[in-house]
């Protein structure tokens, strides 16, 4: 027997909700993705817009004493606490709170990386930054596209993130330039393949059913983990492949 869904779908059997579960998972997928692209603007236009501005810049660094001011390390400080406030708080905080927090986290960074205008020439910048957006679009076309579970896969690559985390505090004290090469080799690894786990992680939350609220709260936090994979991609890559002034 026949039967309409609430989709508009006709209902046959176990394959029901195929279409209906599909439409709404890309539905989720655009909005994610929409959301870390907007993101993304608003970053790239802060970071040259105080690259560009001496008085902007001077705010952050005082480049005669080389010293970081209060506002410097706020800026690189802070982005820290918007994600945890954002993980650990998001069944208190309202859908435009965590908008808000999100677009905010996005200035902060573009803030902190306009020092990379700086210190790499901007032919490489623009190079690495087409690199990056072309290993994250195919990364994430996987992702999205594989039938493989990628979760055990993607297992591997937090543990070699908190590997990259250690090997860059312990680098800090030790200077040492070819730790630091090794580091940037396998943070370019490890946030390739996080970024297919994500996707296919994301694509499987948004075939789920749940309120409009929810679903917006999920659709930026998937937005900030794919913009944090994309941004530490570039970074890494900047590393290997940048050119300093």
């Amino acid at each position: 027997m026949f039967e309409k869904n609430n989709h508009g779908h006709i209902a046959t059997g176990d394959n029901a909700q195929v279409p209906a579960t599909s439409a709404i998972t890309k539905t989720f997928m655009a909005n994610v993705f929409l959301w870390m692209t907007f993101a993304m603007v608003i970053t790239a236009i802060t970071a040259y817009w105080f690259a560009s501005d001496q008085a902007l810049i001077g705010s952050l660094f005082n480049f005669e004493t080389g010293q970081m001011s209060g506002l410097g390390w706020f800026v690189m400080l802070t982005p820290l606490g918007f994600v945890l406030l954002m993980s650990f708080g998001y069944q208190k905080l309202s859908p435009a709170i965590m908008t808000l927090l999100f677009l905010a986290f996005s200035v902060l960074i573009g803030m902190s990386l306009s020092f990379i205008l700086i210190v790499y020439t901007a032919a490489s910048v623009y190079k690495t930054f087409a690199i990056t957006a072309g290993m994250f679009g195919i990364m994430a076309v996987t992702g999205y596209t594989t039938k493989t579970d990628l979760t055990r896969f993607g297992s591997i690559m937090f543990m070699g993130l908190i590997g990259i985390i250690i090997a860059l505090v312990a680098n800090f004290f030790l200077r040492s330039s070819t730790l630091e090469y090794i580091i940037s080799v396998i943070g370019v690894l490890v946030f390739t393949g996080l970024t297919a786990y994500d996707v296919q992680k994301l694509k499987r939350i948004g075939s789920q059913q749940m309120d409009a609220a929810n679903k917006r709260k999920l659709a930026i936090m998937g937005a900030l983990t794919l913009y944090l994979d994309f941004i530490n991609l570039f970074l890494f890559l900047l590393r290997l492949l940048g050119a300093r002034r």
